[in-house]
């Protein structure tokens, strides 16, 4: 009775989940507030991604959006890999991540991104700062930080010059991240803030960071 019960909701999870790769390629990308190019790293083709200088603010719509993918529930799975900027601050962390549920004008969405130079910090409070959810507009870090502190912030064992996969799982207002194939999420979203339902997904980084993307996975659940 056991086996037939796990045979079925294997059945049952895999007639709801519609899993794609999705194409890092020019003409299935958009730039937005960003410069992006392709490099081969480790023999592979691989995109590169890093913020507009003239965009000054932090927690912006700085990010390349995937053409014609709408995505409302699901799983997004991607592999991201950040150095600092030789222009970069000594505030500057190596900000990488992924925007989803992007309205048509880039104006609303929402942003998990990670902050390598944390994940492994001497300082404890930047250890807790190594993971970071927002909603932009109107919810930055900065505003979460202050309102809401502990709540979409979290650590994570990561660091800089080195591929960590990111695994998102979004359900409703609920969204969960894992981090390198961890069985736990290491962040754990319980009440998101973003207005929109479905939308665009964008491959995010914020000020000094050169940042890089590759195998991109969507899992979107089915009506």
């Amino acid at each position: 009775m056991k086996n037939l019960l796990i045979l079925f909701f294997a059945i049952f999870i895999n007639h709801n989940l519609f899993a794609q790769t999705i194409s890092l390629e020019a003409n299935n990308l958009v730039a937005n507030q960003v410069f992006m190019s392709f490099e081969k790293l480790e023999g592979m083709k691989v995109l590169k991604v890093i913020k507009d200088s003239t965009v000054k603010k932090v927690d912006e719509a700085t990010f390349v959006r995937i053409k014609e993918l709408d995505f409302k529930d699901g799983i997004i799975e991607v592999k991201v890999l950040s150095r600092l900027l030789k222009t970069a601050s000594s505030s500057d962390r190596g900000f990488i991540g992924v925007a989803y549920r992007i309205n048509a004008d880039n104006t609303k969405f929402e942003c998990i991104y990670i902050r390598p130079t944390n994940g492994r910090a001497d300082e404890q409070v930047r250890r807790n700062h190594s993971i970071q959810y927002f909603s932009f507009p109107d919810f930055k870090f900065n505003r979460l930080r202050k309102e809401k502190p502990e709540m979409y912030e979290s650590y994570a064992d990561m660091g800089l010059n080195e591929w960590i996969k990111i695994k998102i799982v979004i359900k409703d207002k609920y969204a969960k991240l894992f981090v390198n194939d961890a069985k736990q999420p290491s962040l754990v979203v319980t009440e998101s803030l973003g207005e929109n339902t479905s939308g665009a997904l964008g491959l995010f980084v914020d000020v000094g960071t050169e940042g890089y993307f590759k195998d991109l996975k969507v899992t979107k659940y089915k009506e």
